[in-house]
This record gives C-alpha cells, sequence and structure tokens, in this order.
C-alpha cells in the first residue's frame, strides 16, 4: 500500500496539471488553500510550429508538485483527488506496458496545418462544426491524435488490435494515478478532440472515419464526476483514495469562479487565453461561428459553454522576453504607458477566435526611430487586452451583455495588464486573491462528489477580489480598438487583396 497513515482533518487534494507547470493544493472543508506547490514543466519545438512534451516529464512534474505540497503540514487526511488539465494536448502509450509510444502533441502543436487545410477545401467544415461545436483548426486533437498514429502505427493494425491507447492529458493522468485501471476520458476533455458529438456526448462514428481514428484506441467517454479508478501506487497519497472529479482546467476555473448558471464569464489568461461563459440554449449558441460550443462539466446533468480560445498571451510576452533577452518579469516593468502607435498581432501559426485565420501572419506595426523595447513590451500586453475583449464581445451577442469579467492565470498578477484589461473592455474585471482557480475549481468539484461541500455551499461561498474598473474615456477606447483592427486586417490580408479581409 502506497502513503502513510493519514490523521487531522478532511482535505481535497487538486492536480492542476498545464501547459508550463503542474500544480497541487490542499483545500479544506471550508474551501480555502491550506498547501500549495508547483514543478515546472518543458515543452521542446524540433520545427517551425511544432510543439511536444514527454509524458514522462507531465508524469514526474505530477509526482513532484503533489510531494512538495503534502509534505508542508502534518498527515492529513485526503478524503479526495480533484484532476483540472490542458486541454486538446494528445499522446499515444503502450496498453500492456503503460510506456509512451512518441512525444506528447501540445494544443500549440500545427504540424498538421496542412491536413486541416485539405479536408477544409473538401467541404469538411460545416459538418465538423455542426457535429462538434469546434471549428475545424489543428488546434484539436483529432488531427493531432491521426498523426501520432500515422507516425507509431503506419497501418494502424496496433490501434485496431487495441494495444494503443489514445488520450489526452486527464486519460493519461488517471492512467497513472489508478496504475493503469482504467482508460476513460471526462467529458469535457472528450468534447475539445473533435471526435465527440457534443450532443450526444459519444464517439462519432463518421468522424472517426473522417480523421482515421480507430475508435479500439479511443478511451470511455466518463461523465466529469466520474466512475474514475481510486489511486494506486502514488504515495504520498493512499491507495484507494477516490479520484472524485476531472475537468478540463478552463472548465475548471469557470466552475472555481462559481459561475453555474448564465450570464457571467471567466477569461483565464496563461500561454494561451480561453474566454469562456455558461449557456442556456446549446443549439442556439452553436450558430455563432466565432465561438466554440463545449462541454463544460457533466456531474449527472451536462453543462453547456461557449469558449473563445487564443493561442497566444502570455506566449507573446515570453516570445518578446526571449528576443529581448531580458527576464518576462522585467519586460513586463520595463513597459511604456503608451505603445506610441505600436501593434504587435501575435498570429504566430494564425489566429484563432474570433477570427479562425489559419493564414493570418504575425505583425508588429507603427514603427518608427522613437520605437524602443518599452512601447514594443506595451504593444504585447495590449495584444493580450485587445485578444480578449474581441471575443467577450462575441460572447455578448450569444450571452447578452457582458459587464464583470472574471480573471483568472498566472497573467493576471501582472496589475497594469488588468487595468489595460477593464480600459480596453470598458467593463470591470474582478481578479480573485485566490490564484489557482483550475486547482479550485478541481477540488470544489470533487469535494461536492464526496459529500463535503452543497451545490448552494459553494454558490454562496465567499470570493475575495481585486477590481478594477475602466479609467480611459469611452471615446479614446474606441479609436484604440479601432486602430486595433486595422493592425488585424494587416495580419489577415493575402498577397495581392489590397490589404482587405472579410
Amino acid at each position: 500500500m502506497s502513503g502513510t497513515p493519514q490523521h487531522g482533518p478532511d482535505l481535497l487534494l487538486a492536480i492542476d496539471q498545464g501547459t508550463s507547470a503542474t500544480k497541487a493544493v490542499l483545500v479544506d472543508a471550508g474551501g480555502a488553500v491550506v498547501a500549495a506547490a508547483s514543478a515546472p514543466l518543458a515543452a521542446s519545438h524540433p520545427r517551425p510550429g511544432w510543439v511536444e512534451q514527454s509524458p514522462v516529464d507531465i508524469w514526474r512534474s505530477v509526482q513532484e508538485a503533489v510531494r512538495a505540497c503534502v509534505a508542508q503540514g502534518p498527515p492529513w487526511r485526503i478524503a479526495g483527488l480533484g484532476l483540472s488539465t490542458q486541454r486538446e494536448s494528445v499522446m499515444l502509450w503502450d496498453r500492456a506496458t503503460g510506456r509512451p509510444v512518441g512525444p506528447l502533441l501540445g494544443w500549440q502543436d500545427r504540424r498538421t496545418a496542412g491536413m486541416c487545410g485539405r479536408l477544409l477545401e473538401e467541404g469538411a467544415g460545416p459538418h465538423v462544426r455542426a457535429v462538434t461545436g469546434l471549428p475545424l483548426d489543428p488546434m484539436f486533437s483529432a488531427l493531432k491524435a491521426r498523426w501520432l498514429l500515422d507516425a507509431h502505427d503506419p497501418g494502424g493494425l496496433r490501434a485496431k488490435r487495441g494495444e494503443l491507447c489514445l488520450g489526452t492529458v486527464d486519460s493519461w493522468l488517471v492512467w497513472r494515478l489508478s496504475g493503469g485501471a482504467a482508460h476513460v476520458i471526462e467529458v469535457g476533455n472528450a468534447a475539445r478532440t473533435q471526435l465527440l458529438d457534443v450532443r450526444s456526448r459519444r464517439w462519432d462514428p463518421q468522424l472517426l472515419a473522417l480523421f482515421g481514428v480507430p475508435e479500439q484506441v479511443l478511451p470511455q467517454v466518463t461523465a466529469s464526476t466520474g466512475p474514475f479508478p481510486p489511486v494506486r501506487g502514488f504515495a504520498p497519497v493512499p491507495d484507494g483514495t477516490p479520484v472524485a472529479a476531472v475537468l478540463g482546467d478552463s472548465h475548471a476555473a469557470l466552475f472555481g469562479h462559481g459561475v453555474f448558471v448564465p450570464g457571467r464569464v471567466k477569461a483565464t489568461y496563461g500561454t494561451g487565453s480561453s474566454i469562456m461563459g455558461l449557456v442556456a440554449d446549446p443549439g442556439a449558441a452553436a450558430k455563432d461561428s466565432r465561438l466554440c460550443l463545449t462541454v463544460a462539466w457533466d456531474d449527472g446533468q451536462p453543462a453547456y459553454a461557449v469558449e473563445g480560445n487564443i493561442r497566444s498571451s502570455g506566449a507573446t510576452l515570453r516570445w518578446l522576453a526571449q528576443v529581448a533577452g531580458r527576464p518576462e518579469g522585467e519586460l513586463a516593468a520595463l513597459a511604456a504607458p503608451d505603445a506610441g502607435g505600436v501593434h504587435v498581432v501575435p498570429a504566430f501559426g494564425g489566429l484563432a477566435a474570433p477570427w479562425w485565420d489559419n493564414d493570418a501572419q504575425g505583425v508588429v506595426s507603427g514603427l518608427s526611430f522613437a520605437t524602443g523595447l518599452p512601447e514594443l513590451a506595451r504593444a504585447a500586453l495590449e495584444s493580450v487586452a485587445f485578444q480578449v475583449e474581441d471575443v467577450v464581445a462575441a460572447v455578448d451577442d450569444v450571452t447578452g451583455p457582458v459587464s464583470v469579467i472574471l480573471a483568472d492565470g498566472g497573467p493576471t498578477a501582472n496589475a497594469t495588464l488588468m487595468q489595460l484589461q477593464a480600459d480596453t473592455s470598458q467593463r470591470v474585471v474582478e481578479r480573485p486573491t485566490a490564484r489557482a482557480m483550475s486547482a479550485l475549481g478541481a477540488a470544489h468539484l470533487a469535494g461536492r462528489a464526496r459529500g463535503m461541500f452543497t451545490g448552494l455551499q459553494l454558490a454562496g461561498m465567499h470570493r475575495d477580489s481585486d477590481v478594477y474598473r475602466p479609467l480611459r474615456s469611452r471615446a479614446d477606447n474606441r479609436t484604440r480598438v479601432a486602430a486595433w483592427h486595422d493592425a488585424v486586417r494587416r495580419a489577415r490580408a493575402r498577397p495581392g487583396d489590397a490589404g482587405e479581409t472579410s
């Protein structure tokens, strides 16, 4: 039996496995974090547009974060485990040995853009969107799955015999946490694969045929509260500890903010960004092609959400810091009060919501001899706020006017960015003082599944926040947003079209 005897009050362990780090938190019966730790995680870029991570390193980062978190206090009793994960990233492993077969292809990976383009030319886009709620785009898992199978199982014999497991990060971690007891995928993560019928919440045979993914290699789709196999062989967590909840990271953040009914929107800032809000009518929401329809969670009843994904937000600041040879924190502090007319459109491999333009090119415009690193740093920060507002404006049309943006994620520690978002959006921005919202959301759902919280308790839970209100005039802001959209048009211009785009 793994772990050690535990005493003391019941706590929930939540693991948030993200792109650049894995976080672990212990949450008490009041919903508060009592211990936290993290372990960094690297990505590699073997070729332009390729983003890979090691499944073994992901598992190691989970082990390191959990051990460091649990070691911070007395031997607490862990009543249940919640899991939040990066979503569209996908990998293969051997069912018999559990060894990875090839790398994890990250959600940012663009190697399948050519395959995507061919399917779009063949007219597959409308059917894919109608069934999955998602635009046909390389960000989602299906084309990555096809690439992995073609690269590591040519002919597909091992996949069809069920010798290989294909899964997203939640599938991989549930497999490892349980000692290989089950190959499952949580429904919200499954909804991001582009292989799931978002309404029936089952694998769609036509999509499996379209993308060339045999069903034998896929995990079983499971509700967000399971059933999942219990922990086995994962010290210091005792064998038999229930895995009580699994969520995609953006979905978990929405739950952590206490958004349980339509009308409120959260923005998660990270390597990329996710803007998400619940909807009452999935059919009507699916008609807006600027946004994705997805399953937020299923705890006995599916909750649907609209979402807009931004590929590069924190990644833009990271890129500029690397180019300038400065630490990210120093770069943000260096940002000028005004960008001096400079705009950075971070279309590193195209633009996602609300444009969904894979052919858009990264652009830095408005340069002059007066432009220096401070102006470029300010323009990079502004690109995050502008992109978020473009998506929130689209959400307005689906859910009704959005007056408050609930913000979370690492970059929200930058107060300048939060004020910039309030000014750019002309909306109130609330940033919870508890920053680990994805981990908290996973813990809260796990706690409800384990009977530690009721739905009413979670809905009424007090969440301290820093509040940012717009300080810029509406007229000045309209001018700034119009200039940003001019820069986006340049990024989306095609050769010979005189810079005009639809």
